[in-house]
Order: structure tokens, then sequence, then C-alpha cells
């Protein structure tokens, strides 16, 4: 719950830096696309989320991947910390 717990914070910090408005109550059926985050935002949250966890699955898979929904996103991250990534 942690994990999720700082990406939402990320998310809400990235949102703000680059003017974008989030729905409310992003949960974890929650397209990607319809969160208010734009494809540059999206961009911002990976790199922030690198700086702060210390990975970047998407540039590590072997297979490209994109989340669909939050939770899928979360996923992501979640699968590639219990790697050991």
């Amino acid at each position: 719950m942690e994990l999720e717990h700082t990406i939402r914070q990320t998310l809400d910090q990235v949102a703000i830096i680059a003017n974008c408005q989030l729905i409310d109550n992003i949960n974890d059926d929650t397209v990607l696309l319809q969160s208010g985050l734009d494809s540059l935002g999206f961009a911002m949250l990976v790199a922030q989320l690198e700086e702060d966890l210390g990975i970047d699955p998407f540039s590590q898979m072997q297979i490209a991947v994109y989340p669909r929904t939050f939770a899928e996103f979360v996923g992501v991250y979640r699968q590639t910390l219990a790697n050991g990534n």
C-alpha cells in the first residue's frame, strides 16, 4: 500500500507542475487516459517515480506494456520491485 501511496502523491505533484486537472477519486479502475494527466504529465510522472523509487520499469521491459488503468500502472511498479529491479 505504501507504493500506491507514493505513486498517488507523485501523481498529484506532477499534475500541479504540468498544469493538469486530475479527476476526483482516481481508483483502481480509472483509465489512465481519463485521469486528467496528459502525455507530457505521464512522462514527468515516470521520470519522477524513477528518481523517487530508483526504477523505470518501462525502460526495463523486453516487451512494451502500456497499463490501461491505475491499478495496472501500480502493478507494473509493484512487479518490477518484487523482481528486485
